[in-house]
C-alpha cells in the first residue's frame, strides 16, 4: 500500500510538474523582452517588486529564458547593492528546485523538460561534488539551471550544493547586476568600467572553462 501511494505522489508530481513548465513557456510573459522591458514591468508592481523579482527568477528553471537577461534588469530596477541581495535569493531558490525536480524525477523526464541533454557529473564524494559546482558556478558559460539540474542527478547533498551555488555565482551576479545598474548612467566611467568587467569575466569564464575540460578529457570522463 506504501508502495503504491508514493507512486502515485511521483505520477502527481510528474504531472503537476509537467503542466507548469507547459504553461510557464507557452504564456511565457518574458518571451523576445529584452532588460528595459523587464524593467518597466517589475518597477509597475510597486511595493511588490522585489518578490515579483524573486519569483520570476525562482521559477525561471522551468522557463526557456536567459538569466542573464533577467539580473541585468534587476540591476537596473533595484541597483547593485539590493540587486546582488535579491538575485542571489532568487536564484539560490531556482537552483534548490531544479535540483529537487532532478532528484525526483530522474534524467529522462528533466531532459524531456528543459529538452535538451544535460551534462552527467561523476559521484566523487560530496567534497568533490562541492567544488565541482562551485567552478561551474562561477563559469557563465555553463549554464545555470543545467548546472542544477545535473546536480540533482548525484548523491549530492542540498547543502553542498546551495553553499556552492552562493559563493559561485556571486562574482557573476555582481558584475551582470552593476552592468544593469550602470546602463542608467550611459557615457559615464563607471558605465564603460561595467562593460570591461563583463568582457574580463566572460574571458576568464573561457580560459576556466577549456581547463576545465582540459583535465576531463585527461582524466578520460566526459
Amino acid at each position: 500500500m506504501k508502495n503504491k501511494k508514493s507512486v502515485f505522489k511521483l505520477i502527481f508530481l510528474i504531472i503537476l510538474v509537467a503542466i507548469a513548465v507547459f504553461l510557464l513557456n507557452k504564456y511565457n510573459f518574458l518571451k523576445g523582452l529584452g532588460p528595459n522591458e523587464i524593467k518597466e514591468y517589475i518597477q509597475g508592481k510597486g511595493a511588490m517588486a522585489p518578490i515579483i523579482y524573486v519569483v520570476i527568477l525562482t521559477l525561471l528553471p522551468l522557463m526557456l529564458f536567459p538569466d542573464s537577461v533577467l539580473v541585468i534588469a534587476g540591476g537596473m530596477v533595484f541597483g547593485l547593492w539590493e540587486g546582488v541581495v535579491l538575485t542571489s535569493i532568487g536564484s539560490l531558490l531556482g537552483g534548490i528546485i531544479a535540483f529537487l525536480i532532478s532528484r525526483v524525477l530522474g534524467k529522462g523526464v528533466v531532459k524531456k523538460l528543459i529538452r535538451r541533454d544535460i551534462v552527467m557529473f561523476d559521484n566523487k564524494g560530496n567534497q568533490s561534488a562541492f567544488f565541482l559546482i562551485l567552478i561551474l558556478r562561477l563559469i557563465p558559460l555553463f549554464p545555470f539551471k543545467v548546472v542544477s539540474y545535473s546536480a540533482g542527478l548525484t548523491d549530492m547533498k542540498l547543502r553542498d550544493f546551495s553553499l556552492a551555488t552562493v559563493i559561485g555565482s556571486l562574482p557573476g551576479i555582481i558584475v551582470y547586476t552593476n552592468l544593469g545598474d550602470k546602463t542608467t548612467k550611459l557615457g559615464t566611467t563607471e558605465f564603460y568600467i561595467s562593460i570591461v568587467l563583463v568582457v574580463l569575466l566572460f574571458a576568464a569564464s573561457l580560459i576556466f572553462k577549456r581547463v576545465l575540460q582540459r583535465k576531463e578529457k585527461d582524466k578520460g570522463t566526459v
